[in-house]
């Protein structure tokens, strides 16, 4: 369960290769370009497995700002996150962590935790954990961890929910200046990023009204996707600019001179692979070369490692025993006053088979009251299988019950 936010991201991360010219792909079509728990370091056309890891983290902390993508949901990308932090941080001491899962608004909670002012259940609580991102804390407390125990600062990067569906349902033209939380207007977009942003909005628009559904370019409804997803690239890449500048010049007794620290963003890879994302906004802004590295898992073709994907990519083992994943119901969720409203339903879900539609509020779940997001996606994810969910709607003026049938196996 996540809101739409997310999904749009896992789709940027599972169709990265739709509309790659042919002419850059790497030259095998076997299944091996990767090696497992190793380097592949892209120089010129050409893929170079088993790269020099030493000198790839030397150069890459002589960046400004290293980018390191992920899957959010995957727990060995979060751990290579911190593999790559934790060598990078050898490097250069002096960092800065930016973080797309936070919003702007509770940067003061960021620099509390990092002070060890808060509890681990304090901090989730204050930074409003379960609804700005609504992916297990458990993924990512090892970095939160790392920030705190180095004094590393943490930075928020990303802009509230509210921003993100206005601009994506008005364009970035129609919402107020005032409301933009202080994005400037993003550089305008490369073609190959506006082709791959189609692919995914049509993908999304098809999953929800059928493969039928006629999607064209010129609709209002792209325009506003390629606003949000712009919106959202100039915003961490906004933030990241100016974490050097913003440290070196609050830091007690600072010469004028002395050198920046290396920033290092934690973000989904929809936004880092190909330069397209938050590296196409920070270049705008005056940030060169950006480092970009990106997780990926060891069985992936060779058709999809190709020139321009990252300054080098991390070859991340296949499990032996994947962890079974908590029951979802495949809806995105927003609060409302008379309890938790479904935005939108995934086909082929839980939500979908029981009969929930968007626009649904849910007021009751299990017999209790229900006033928080947080609490149904926990409930959810604690029904053993073969169990049964009772719901009860709001459905324009009508009132009804619905009940979700868990698997006997996940």
């Amino acid at each position: 369960m996540r809101c739409s936010r997310f999904l749009v991201s896992r789709l940027l991360a599972a169709s990265l290769a739709l509309a790659l010219p042919s002419s850059l792909v790497f030259a095998s079509t076997a299944a091996d370009c990767l090696r497992p728990g190793e380097w592949t370091v892209f120089d010129g056309l050409e893929p170079r497995a088993g790269g020099d890891v030493a000198a790839l983290v030397a150069a890459m902390a002589q960046r400004e700002v290293v980018l390191l993508g992920e899957q959010h949901d995957d727990a060995d990308h979060h751990r290579w996150q911190l593999q790559v932090l934790a060598a990078l941080h050898a490097q250069r001491p002096d960092m800065v962590i930016g973080f797309e899962m936070f919003p702007r608004r509770v940067q003061p909670v960021l620099e509390r935790w990092v002070a060890g002012e808060l509890s681990e259940s304090e901090f989730l609580q204050q930074v409003e954990w379960d609804k700005v991102w609504s992916m297990p804390a458990e993924l990512y407390l090892p970095l939160f961890h790392f920030a705190r125990l180095n004094r590393v600062p943490m930075v928020a990067l990303n802009i509230d929910q509210k921003l993100s569906r206005a601009i994506a349902r008005r364009g970035w033209d129609a919402v107020p200046e005032a409301e933009r939380e202080g994005v400037s207007p993003a550089a305008e977009p490369l073609p190959a990023y506006v082709d791959f942003l189609f692919g995914i909005h049509r993908e999304h628009a098809q999953m929800r009204a059928g493969k039928d559904k006629e999607v064209a370019r010129e609709d209002v409804a792209f325009r506003n996707f390629v606003d949000s997803q712009l919106g959202w690239d100039r915003a961490m890449a906004e933030a990241l600019a100016s974490a050097a500048r913003a440290q070196r010049a609050s830091a007690p007794g600072a010469a004028s001179d002395a050198p920046a620290p290396l920033v290092v963003g934690i973000m989904g890879s929809g936004h880092v692979r190909f330069g397209h994302g938050v590296a196409h906004q920070l270049r705008s802004l005056g940030v060169d070369n950006p480092g970009l590295l990106l997780p990926l898992a060891a069985s992936t073709p060779c058709t999809d490692i190709v020139a321009g994907l990252a300054d080098a990519v991390f070859a991340v083992p296949e499990a032996v025993l994947a962890p079974v994943p908590p029951p979802r119901l495949g809806v995105s969720l927003e609060e409302h006053r008379d309890g938790v409203k479904i935005v939108e339903v995934s086909a082929g879900s839980l939500a979908s088979h029981t009969g929930l539609r968007a626009g649904d509020i849910i007021i009751e779940a299990a017999g209790a009251t229900l006033k928080r997001s947080a609490t149904l996606v926990a409930l959810v994810r604690a029904q053993p299988p073969g169990t049964w969910l009772p719901l009860t709607l709001k459905r324009e003026s009508e009132t009804i019950e619905r009940v979700v049938r868990f698997p006997l196996a996940r």
